[in-house]
Order: C-alpha cells, then structure tokens, then sequence
C-alpha cells in the first residue's frame, strides 16, 4: 500500500509539473510521457508511449541517439547525461523548437532508465533575441553618430589648435583657445567609446597573459579603489593566454572595478580571476556570431547592492546609467561591451539585488606563435611641400578645414565636394599628386571607388583616406583595404601634415 502511494504521489508530481517529464530505457523506448510533454512536442502520450525517443529529435540528434546511450552504458562517457544541455526538439509538425534537456540516470528491476527534464526556451530565445537586435541598432546609431560628431571635433580642433599659434602672445586669448582644444580632445575620447560601442574602434590586438595582466594591474588598482574596498587576485598556474588589444582591455578591467566600488557604498570584497574555459553552443543565447570553444575568461566580482533585472538588461546600452546626473556617462560598460565583442569575444553579467555582480569577458584564445613580430618606428616626415592635392569632403566644415591647413603647408589644393566630382575634374585634366578623400559619401561614389577609379586614370596616384569610423570598422564592410593609408578623424594639424608627407614620399 505504502509503494502504491509513493508512486500515485510521484505521478501526481510528474502530471502537474511545469516543465515536461519523460523516461526512457536503455534502448531509447519510451516509458512515461507527463502532460507538459504532450502539450510541448503535440503528441498524446498513447502515441509516443512504446516508441523510440529519436521521434521527437530533429538531425542531428536523431541519428547519434542510440550511439551516445550504447557508448554511455559501455564507457561512462556522458555526453547527453547531466543537468542544463540546450538541444533541438521536433514536434508532430516537424517544427523544431530549442529546449533545455536534463537527465538523469536510475534503475528499475536491476536494469537503467533514464529520466529527462525539458523546458521550453523558446520565450526565452525570442526575448535574448530581441535584445541582441536591440543592441546591434542601438549600436548602428552610436556609431553613426560618432561619425558625424568627428567631422564636428575635426574642424573644432583644427581652428583652436590654428588660435592658438596665432594668440602666443596674448596669454588669455591663448588659455581660452588651449581649453577648447581640451575640450575637443575629450569628445574625442567620448566618440571612441561609442565607436567600442558599436564595435566600430581602431584595435591592436596582441598576445596577452591574462595572469600578468590582472597581476600588473594590482598596484594601479589599490591606489585607485577606497581603502574599503578589499581587491583579490585569483590567477592560474599556467598562462591564460588571449589575442585582445591589451590597452583596452586594461581600460575595461579598470571601468569593470571602478563600476563595482560604486556597488559597495559600504565597502566589500572585489574579485578578478582569470582562467581558460570552455563555451558550448547552450552557453551563447542568441548570440549566434560567438563561436563555441575555448576562451580565456577575466571575470570581475563584487559584493555590491546587485542589478535587478530591468537595469541587468539595459547595463551595456550607451548612455544609460543608474548614478546620479554628472556622476557617469554611461559609457563605461557599453565600451567593454563593444570591446569584447569587437574582438571575437563575448561578456556576460550575473547579478540579483542583494547578492552582488559578477561580469565575465570571454575573449580568444592565443598562443605565443600568434604573436605578431614586433614592428620598428616609422621615421616621421617633415611637414610640408609643394605638390598637388585633390581633396574630396562632403562635409563643407572639415573641406574648409582642411584646404586651409594643406595651404598652409605650401600645397597647391584641388577641391571636390564628392567623388562624381573629384572624377570629373581628373578626367578634365587635373594632376594630382596626392587623392585625400573622405571614404563614406553620398553621390554614389564612396571614397574607395573614387580611389581606383582615380587610378586607373593616373596610374601610381598616392591615395590617403580619412573618415570617422577606423580602418577595422570599414575593411570589415568592405569599404577600403586593410592596408590602406588612413587618417582618422577628428585628427590634428600636425597629424595631418605627417600624413600627408608620409604618402607622398612612400614608394608607388
């Protein structure tokens, strides 16, 4: 009687549970097949009961099925027993849906069965997916944005920086002019975190230790952190070894700290770890350009007030922030974000109210032999000279800008105000020298199509890009090759002189 109530209780639980319950024997038939089960997969118990469960798995599933029972049952090699593996299902429509299976292993009259728990992602999937798209827009804006507010800062920076030499002699004048070029060169650093943001930013990635890395960091970081916030370094034995621009990752592992000693108004423990870990395809969302295998992992903890899940969801959105006015930009985890992913990578954060915040950067994997050789300083050119250039800038400010500076400098200056124009004037008759053109215009010649257009009407012109967005950001779109000459804005007069003089002395 005792053993009939257990099991009357047991099906009780398994026919109320949420999430779907099936048992399986050690050939794959199945043996139970609870409620949630039918309304999952679309089959009535009675129709499934007796039948293999390679029925309800789409391919690849189907066929390695009774190969990864046989080989568990032969080698204790668990590939499909445990808790929380995200797989594919197949319902009576032969639509598939992704589901999180757990199973478990027992026994029944001395032979095994197999238990396995399953709950729906889908909801969840479409949620992770909204958001992913979410950030991408979010992303596509800041950066645009920041394209268009460095053509601002270019001509901002340019007439301060061209006050300047001419107010030497009027001290006033000239710390007004000095506090502009401040100014500018702060908005400049804001632009580059909304191009981390958007993925968009200029990186140099190299082979770096995470171990040496978090350790070199200690020093810079308790003379940062308050007295009451006790730091703990916990690395591994054997390097950790990842491919990032190790001055970024410097300033995320920074921000990560900074933002969790604001989560400890009273003090706490801050924890950065690193080790080698391995992501599987379960572990990613719907971040679905990560690809699965190892990363080297630095993980940043705190013992602060938490993030409930509405401000979880929004940390790494540009500009949001949960300080008061004047106390953040807002920039500071988009900018990890942006980093992290523009590197190959993923991050992720963990945090309830009350039981602090824990952020994981996930970045590729290196070897010493990824290293790349190390590269001798340019030998910088003078400034100046006497050939010609065709300038092409759609925006009238930076144009201005710049055929002022290149005069300046005693180059004679052709102008155009987009490529169809820049083309008809070569084609007209014009030599110049040297093509400094703007890569993203309107008038249906981009800056790379003026380019080789240009040059296949003056064989050996010399070609030197600018633009707003980094080299990275637009050879990854295709718009201009790697290995082109480009100055960035917003960019300095000197800068501009070096640049100029650089691509005209390099050989054809």
């Amino acid at each position: 009687m005792h053993a009939l109530e257990d099991h009357s209780r047991f099906r009780a639980v398994v026919d109320t549970a949420v999430d779907g319950v099936i048992l399986i024997n050690a050939e794959g038939v199945i043996l139970m097949f609870n409620p949630a089960c039918e309304r999952l997969f679309e089959y009535a118990a009675h129709e499934v009961i007796g039948r293999n469960v390679k029925m309800l798995m789409p391919e690849p599933y189907c066929s390695g099925h009774d190969g990864y029972i046989a080989n568990y049952l032969r080698t204790g090699e668990r590939k499909i027993i445990g808790i929380g593996r995200e797989v594919l299902g197949r319902k009576r429509s032969g639509a598939t849906f992704p589901l999180d299976l757990s199973v478990g292993e027992a026994e029944e009259d001395g032979r095994p069965i197999f238990v396995g728990i399953i709950r729906d992602l889908t909801e969840r999937k479409a949620a992770e997916m909204a958001q992913a798209q979410k950030m991408e827009t979010v992303g596509q804006l800041s950066g645009g944005i920041a394209h268009d507010f460095n053509n601002l800062l270019t001509v901002i920076l340019g007439h301060a920086e061209a006050l300047s030499m001419r107010l030497k002699d009027q001290p006033d004048l000239l710390r007004m002019s000095d506090t502009i070029i401040g100014a500018a060169e702060h908005g400049a650093e804001l632009t580059r975190r909304l191009l981390a943001f958007s993925r968009r930013q200029r990186l140099q990635p190299d082979v770096i230790d995470c171990n040496d890395l978090l350790r070199s960091m200690v020093l810079l970081l308790r003379g940062t952190l308050r007295e009451d916030v006790e730091l703990r370094v916990s690395t591994e034995p054997d390097p950790v070894l990842a491919l990032a621009d190790a001055t970024q990752l410097e300033s995320a592992v920074l921000n990560l700290a900074l933002n969790a000693q604001d989560a400890m108004p009273d003090g706490g423990a801050l924890t950065l770890a690193s080790s080698e870990v391995e992501l599987h395809r379960g572990s990613l969302g719907s971040n679905i350009d990560v690809k699965p295998g190892r990363y080297a992992m630095i993980s940043v903890v705190d013992e602060g007030s938490g993030m409930p899940p509405h401000v979880r969801e929004r940390a790494f959105e540009p500009f949001f922030t949960t300080k008061e006015v004047g106390k953040g930009s807002g920039l500071g985890l988009s900018m990890v974000y942006g980093f992290v992913r523009q590197s190959g990578g993923h991050v992720t954060i963990h945090s309830e109210p009350g039981l602090g915040a824990s952020v994981r950067l996930f970045l590729p994997v290196a070897t010493e032999a990824a290293k790349p050789p190390s590269k001798s300083a340019p030998e910088t050119p003078s400034a100046g000279g006497h050939e010609i250039v065709l300038v092409a800038e759609d925006d009238p400010f930076v144009r201005g800008h710049a055929i002022a500076s290149l005069q300046d400098f005693g180059y004679r200056v052709l102008v155009a105000p987009n490529g169809r124009e820049a083309l008809r004037l070569i084609a007209g008759g014009a030599r110049p020298d040297l093509l400094f053109t703007d890569i993203v215009m309107p008038g249906g010649v981009s800056g790379w199509e003026l380019a080789a257009r240009a040059r296949e009407l003056l064989p050996g012109l010399k070609v030197l890009f600018t633009s707003g967005y980094p080299l990275e950001s637009l050879a990854s779109r295709g718009h201009v090759d790697r290995q082109a000459k480009l100055l960035a804005k917003p960019y300095r007069v000197a800068e501009l002189a070096r640049r100029v003089r650089e691509t005209l002395n390099a050989p054809a």
